[in-house]
């Protein structure tokens, strides 16, 4: 329709009509005259209203559903954050006690050996410098360390210092091929020499060919001239195996070191020797042998049978008798 005059006035009739009946309707209450109109209008369009009501009602409840998802999806992840937290808090609890206790085991075995040591953390291992088996600490020339000083754990014989920068040191692994170390035994203080072989125990070249040797028996680090690059009384391992003596001018032993190479965190380098040689006096106390059960067989008096002999079936007391002693 076009705008003209007169569908402008027609828009104004319509209005005016439309008024006029909001007013009848207003004043007259419930007896209003256009009530009937307005009930059938109702029942015309009212279904058509609950349709469309139903059809946005699910609308709505998903997109609160969706809202709420997210709500409780934030929720779930901030739990998972504080799980992840507490997880890491409580695994960090757990690494601290087991360095607690390295110190501790490695302030005891300094304290044994009367070793001056500067504490350290193991913060890399590799090749970095052409060795097999080395390590990298993170003390150096600023805490006092020096090349050809003597590194040890709480288990024993670490290595040597072999390079040092400012702030950090490389120590080479006493089971490195390229590693050798004076060693004596306990008691009998026959001398030697090991020498790493990676992961397999450590070779040992007494110097005596006819010494006695067992296997179990321990070793201690020799010590060097001046006390470098080794000091004195370090323990080294336990003799896991002996070639038989043919005659030779030395002996070859097989030696399970103390230390754990592949476990190392805590280590101390030995900064001051101790001032007499501790002997083996540092080495751990030796494991209580477990007892060996035997059995005692009792045969108590029987009744002699038809024959004379004694049985075992029909005795007084229950028949054989067992004693375990430890």
């Amino acid at each position: 329709m076009r705008d003209t005059r007169e569908s402008r006035l027609l828009l104004v009739l319509l209005v005016a009509t439309a008024f006029a009946l909001i007013t009848v309707d207003i004043r007259g209450g419930e007896d209003s005259p256009v009530d009937g109109a307005r009930q059938a209008a109702a029942t015309v369009f009212g279904p058509i209203q609950d349709g469309v009501s139903s059809a946005v009602d699910p609308v709505g409840n998903a997109i609160s559903a969706v809202r709420d998802s997210g709500d409780r999806h934030d929720r779930l992840a901030e739990l998972e954050r504080e799980n992840a937290a507490l997880k890491a808090k409580l695994g960090s609890d757990d690494r601290n006690r087991s360095r607690a206790r390295q110190l501790d085991k490695m302030l005891k075995t300094a304290g044994a050996g009367q070793y001056g040591i500067k504490g350290a953390e193991v913060i890399a291992i590799g090749a970095a410098q052409g060795f097999s088996w080395t390590i990298t600490i993170d003390v150096g020339a600023d805490d006092g360390i020096q090349r050809d000083m003597t590194v040890l754990n709480g288990d024993g014989l670490v290595g040597r210092v072999t390079t040092v920068g400012p702030s950090t040191a490389t120590v080479l692994l006493a089971s490195d091929p390229d590693f050798t170390v004076g060693t004596r035994m306990e008691n009998s203080d026959e001398l030697g020499f090991a020498s790493g072989q990676g992961d397999r125990p450590l070779r040992v070249e007494l110097l005596n060919g006819k010494a006695e040797v067992k296997k179990g028996d321990r070793l201690v680090t020799f010590g060097s001239q001046a006390d470098r690059p080794f000091v004195p009384g370090v323990p080294v391992g336990v003799v896991s195996r002996v070639d038989p003596s043919g005659g030779d001018l030395t002996r070859t032993l097989y030696v399970t070191p103390y230390v754990s190479f592949s476990k190392l965190d805590i280590v101390g380098v030995v900064v001051q020797a101790p001032a007499k040689d501790p002997r083996d006096t540092v080495l751990p106390p030796r494991p209580k042998p477990t007892p060996t059960p035997t059995v005692t067989v009792t045969v108590t008096p029987g009744a002699e049978d038809a024959e004379g002999t004694v049985g075992t079936g029909d005795t007084a007391d229950g028949g054989v008798q067992q004693e375990q002693e430890q």
